[in-house]
């Protein structure tokens, strides 16, 4: 699959109706009841507040792939491409698109955690991290998951989720626009047979999409910890992968970000279908860069401030406002000499300014004046 043909299936099958960041049960339960016959879908179990979860079944294939996403209900840009792909398995004529029907058996959570999706919360209603529940299964989506994962038994996992803004690939001035891992299994990070499956296969994705978005993925820190489901799936013998949409430059909708995971997700399944020596290539994985907090989503330089120069870091806060999320730029730090990049940077030339609201760290300043022009900082 070539990155121009994944562009044109995204932009003809696309689903219209999904946008934005807050994505619920009540808006994807409409999409699942128009999926047709080549579709199972299925309530898998309750939420701590009773919401179903549902699972998407397609495909009789002999290669078995389970993937979900928003196990943080705030992460939900790979939701989108979900239903994406949905849309492009259930009417694409073409014919790689039928090779991987035929290839694949596929089982896809769209929401495991609609509790925490519905709030816009990274935890459950229990105020966990469903992600630091894999050993102790304490919490109802975590036993959905794990029943579905023991009864299947996948060939592959594809963990997906959505990362902050504050992630640079590497320590140059590059947005971590897309990021990976393949977990460790050991405290070792030992590389197994399973653990080489999945760096290779991250590293042929990051090869095809290398040309769209150069030097802007990153990998992340593969610290071994056993209540993280990557590790624990990983630690079973499975080759996984957690895969991370993150900020693309002013798009703070995701939705750039949300048509570059769709292609990360057909790439990883044609990939798979097509290749017969994955694993084998699994040391360019190491050529990725590293991700790095190095960004911040406004730092405006060079302000006078009571006699000194300041640079001010401005950090959006999500909120969630009558069902829409609104960005409020709040003042993270006032410092000189600040050592990282802004996705946004404005000049102050060493000349003082006026702001909607006081200078001090924590408060939310809307737009800032400087010689007469005003400068919003809405997103």
């Amino acid at each position: 699959m070539t990155i121009s043909f994944l562009h044109q299936l995204f932009s003809s099958l696309k689903n219209q109706d999904l946008y934005g960041r807050y994505i619920t049960l009540n808006r994807i339960e409409h999409h699942l009841e128009k999926l047709n016959e080549m579709f199972d879908v299925n309530v898998e179990g309750f939420s701590v507040l009773k919401k179903p979860i549902y699972s998407v079944r397609i495909g009789k294939g002999p290669i078995k792939l389970l993937m979900w996403s928003q196990m943080h209900g705030n992460e939900s840009t790979t939701t989108k491409s979900l239903f994406d792909v949905f849309n492009v398995l259930k009417d694409s004529p073409d014919k790689t698109v039928k090779k991987i029907l035929e290839s694949f058996s596929i089982v896809a959570l769209p929401m495991l955690n609609p509790d925490g999706a519905e709030f816009y919360t990274r935890h459950n209603a229990n105020e966990i991290d469903l992600n630091r529940d894999a050993s102790d299964l304490s919490q109802p989506e975590s036993k959905v998951l794990r029943s579905i994962f023991d009864e299947f038994k996948p060939d592959f996992c594809f963990n997906l989720h959505g990362q902050r803004s504050i992630f640079s690939a590497g320590k140059r001035n590059n947005p971590a626009i897309l990021s990976f891992l393949a977990p460790a299994q050991d405290k070792n990070y030992s590389i197994t047979s399973n653990r080489k499956v999945a760096m290779d296969l991250i590293g042929r994705i990051h090869d095809a999409l290398k040309i769209v978005i150069p030097e802007q993925m990153g990998i992340y820190d593969d610290t071994f910890n056993a209540s993280c489901v990557g590790d624990t799936f990983q630690a079973l013998g499975i080759p996984t992968l957690l895969l991370e949409a993150g900020h693309f430059p002013e798009d703070y909708q995701r939705e750039t970000t949300r048509e570059l995971m769709f292609k990360v997700l057909l790439l990883g399944l044609d990939i798979i279908r097509s290749s017969s020596d994955l694993g084998s290539h699994h040391k360019f994985y190491f050529e990725i860069p590293l991700n790095e907090k190095l960004f911040r989503d406004i730092i405006i330089r060079n302000v006078l401030i009571n006699g000194d120069v300041r640079d001010i870091v401005i950090q959006y806060e999500e909120v969630l406002k009558n069902e829409i999320i609104e960005f409020s730029p709040k003042i993270e730090s006032i410092d000189s000499n600040v050592k990282l990049y802004g996705h946004r940077e404005i000049d102050a030339n060493f000349k003082s300014m006026e702001a909607s609201s006081e200078l001090s760290v924590g408060n939310e300043i809307v737009y800032v004046t400087m010689n007469n022009e005003k400068f919003s900082l809405l997103a």
